[in-house]
């Protein structure tokens, strides 16, 4: 079985919207996922410990190269499987109401994503939003 296209789960969404058909329940249940997802990842190192983070300043470097060398993400370790379906559902159910809210406004989240990928190539490290 293929994956769905962004369009395709787009329209499923929209018929599955009944009780927050308004754009402002989709907002505010945009910013409750999305806080979701952060509280997720959080407790995969605050309660799991299967990652663990470590943050300090980045250190970039005069070029490049070497900045890609010395950036790091902070993340050690790797997600259990447990929190890895947790944060998996999280971000699911965050992506359910961004297309939600695409619908309702009228926008395409393949147009989104299509624009967004363009962007990113022509700007490149540019692109820092």
């Amino acid at each position: 079985m293929s994956a769905p296209s962004l369009q395709s789960f787009q329209e499923q969404v929209s018929e599955l919207l009944l009780r927050h058909r308004s754009l402002l329940d989709v907002m505010s249940k945009n910013g409750q996922s999305s806080s979701s997802v952060n509280r997720a990842v959080t407790k995969s190192i605050t309660e799991c410990g299967c990652i663990q983070l470590y943050a300090k300043k980045q250190k970039f470097g005069s070029n490049l190269q070497q900045a890609k060398e010395n950036s790091t993400n902070h993340v050690h370790g790797q997600l259990c499987e447990h929190c890895r379906e947790a944060i998996s559902s999280e971000l699911g159910r965050n992506l359910f109401y961004i297309s939600a809210l695409c619908s309702q406004l009228g926008i395409n989240l393949d147009d989104v994503l299509q624009k967004e990928s363009e962007k990113c190539s022509t700007l490149g490290l540019f692109n820092l939003s």
